[in-house]
């Protein structure tokens, strides 16, 4: 029993500081707070933009961890759903593209002219996860 708590406990971590890693990421090299103050002429208040995104990143993973229940209908939950995994997808295939870490990686084992399978194998073993997830974990 204790195992599977400190298992449970390690992936947890591991989980939260992989997505958390992602998401600073995201934010220092795409340059995205930077340039929303650039766009808006308020460089003076840089803080203040800092101070909403890790307030919000705290509190959506609060609330993330309560056990909310909305009562919304299972069927509109799956576009909900659906465009939540399209966005959530989109957004590391493009942090991952402004990176170009597909062909550097292909680049380093050897399969330049076969990157298409590479985003191919990345795109299925993605979905085979949703899937397992969906089908072992969430009961419908």
């Amino acid at each position: 029993m204790t195992g599977k708590i400190l298992f449970s406990v390690f992936v947890g971590l591991a989980g939260g500081l992989a997505v958390g890693a992602g998401f600073v990421a995201f934010l220092t090299v795409l340059k995205v707070i930077p340039r929303l103050t650039q766009l808006t002429k308020t460089m003076k208040m840089i803080h203040y933009y800092e101070m909403a995104i890790v307030m919000g990143v705290l509190t959506g993973g609060w609330l993330g961890l309560q056990n909310n229940i909305l009562g919304m209908s299972k069927l509109f939950l799956i576009p909900i759903g659906l465009a939540d995994g399209i966005f959530n997808g989109m957004l590391a295939a493009a942090l991952t593209e402004v990176l170009n870490v597909f062909p550097i990686i292909s680049k380093r084992i050897g399969i330049q002219e076969k990157i298409v399978y590479l985003i191919m194998a990345i795109v299925f073993g993605k979905i085979a996860g949703s899937l397992f997830q969906w089908i072992y974990f969430v009961d419908l």
